[in-house]
């Protein structure tokens, strides 16, 4: 009398759940990590400054002397710094995976299983920690009347947009004048 299989095989609903799932998290870290682009883009509600040239004046000009703080905006961005973690998330991630991946396989399957699920769960648990305590910064490039470009990093978004005159000074931007 022939035995049933303890383990059949699973059913087709169960293996697309399964991919459904999988794709799932594949997607979940690639954009928690940034292997993902995100479709941010800021639109800058101040019009670029041109400068107006006066060509029908013949009268000579004096000469200032350069500004040595003195540039122009040329960018603005906003920038994701990701925060410090804990190792909270980690640990949790781990738990949460190695009992996750326990739960497929048989004999020493399911070990390997449940660390590799371990594994990946403190990755994706660490990441996740990080992008809590994720913060937004904008950087600002402003090219100085000597030609050079200085970068400033601000927390909080700059009061002068894309073509307008400023001063640098100690590392903080001040308007021109």
């Amino acid at each position: 009398m022939p035995q049933p299989d303890a383990f059949s095989r699973p059913s087709p609903l169960m293996n697309i759940a399964a991919v459904a799932v999988i794709i799932a998290s594949v997607t979940a870290i690639a954009a928690i990590t940034g292997l993902l682009p995100s479709a941010f883009s800021h639109k800058s509600d101040d019009p670029v400054a041109l400068s107006s040239v006066n060509l029908g004046s013949n009268a000579p000009t004096a000469v200032a002397a350069p500004c040595r703080q003195c540039g122009v905006v040329e960018s603005v961005r906003q920038v994701q710094v990701k925060g410090a973690a804990t190792g909270v998330g980690a640990v949790a991630g781990g738990l949460t995976g190695a009992i996750v991946g326990s739960q497929f396989g048989r004999g020493n399957g399911r070990t390997a299983m449940g660390v590799a699920g371990a594994a990946g769960g403190a990755y994706a648990g660490h990441e996740i920690e990080k992008n809590l305590h994720t913060t937004t910064t904008y950087r600002v490039v402003v090219r100085m009347e000597n030609g050079a470009a200085r970068t400033v990093y601000q927390s909080e978004a700059p009061a002068f947009g894309v073509g307008e005159k400023v001063r640098v000074i100690n590392g903080a931007l001040a308007a021109q004048g």
